[in-house]
């Protein structure tokens, strides 16, 4: 008897899971575990370079007064991207959302795909950060990167500069672009990052304070709380003055504000 009922209990739960494999055959199953840890589509896979933890000197004691005090700043290892941003990426960004073109984007002088995106404001420039999963690099980092481990020197490569080494006003030597050049024209950093001096100048996340680095945060600083200017670096191909590619050199602007000479590139 027991033998019946044992063999039935099976054959009832066959029919059972049967029944329902039938029933559902059509309709989607959806596992929300999987789905939870899918990865993150990659928006913006263009390379970046690893930029180790660690102390380094910010700042100039032979600079503007806003450059002073010369100090230790302490940073966790990031991601910055090896170039600039480009028209050609600039331009995925564009196509995926609704956000307006930047200014001289149809502008013949500037909008070839392989020369770095310009006309952007700050705000702009977070837009794309954000859309590409990343963010604009805080002051201490960007100068970091551009310093490439090198100590107390004015450019990224060392004291002395000329049209070999960046794009910059007027031409000569390599530096055959009137205005801006392909990103990765001129030798890179010893982080293998290129034109940190020249060819645009980059928009960096922080807040503008001409007196910020005597009061800055010794470990991963990221600016005054607030203010009217955002920060720029690294000059670009239009100031004749060849200060202003110097690796600690700080420009401002307002957020909303655009130019020719007006880019950025990312970190994570």
């Amino acid at each position: 008897m027991r033998n019946k009922l044992a063999l039935f209990s099976v054959f009832l739960i066959f029919l059972i899971t049967f029944f329902i494999i039938i029933t559902n055959a059509n309709v989607p199953v959806f596992n929300t575990k999987v789905d939870s840890v899918t990865p993150k589509v990659v928006r913006d896979d263009s390379p970046m370079v690893l930029i180790p933890a660690g102390e380094f000197q910010m700042g100039s004691e032979s600079g503007g007064d806003d450059e002073k005090p010369v100090h230790i700043v302490y940073l966790d290892d990031f991601y910055i991207d090896k170039y600039e941003v480009t028209n050609a990426r600039y331009k995925k960004f564009l196509d995926e959302t609704d956000h307006r073109e930047p200014g001289y984007w149809k502008d013949p002088n500037y909008n070839s795909p392989d020369h770095p995106v310009v006309g952007i404001s700050w705000e702009d420039a977070r837009a794309f950060c954000k859309w590409a999963g990343k963010r604009l690099p805080t002051e201490a980092e960007w100068e970091k990167a551009a310093r490439g481990g090198l100590v107390g020197k004015k450019y990224p490569w060392g004291d002395e500069i000329d049209h070999d080494k960046a794009n910059y006003y007027g031409t000569g030597g390599k530096d055959k672009w009137e205005y801006t050049s392909p990103v990765g024209s001129f030798p890179p950093n010893e982080y293998g990052l290129f034109d940190m001096a020249g060819n645009v100048w980059e928009w960096c996340a922080d807040v503008y304070d001409s007196k910020y680095y005597s009061v800055s945060e010794k470990k991963n600083p990221k600016g005054p709380e607030s203010g009217v200017f955002r920060v720029l670096r690294g000059g670009g191909w239009i100031p004749n003055d060849v200060e202003h590619l110097r690796v600690s050199y700080r420009g401002a602007l307002k957020q909303t504000q655009s130019h020719c000479g007006f880019g950025f590139r990312c970190v994570k």
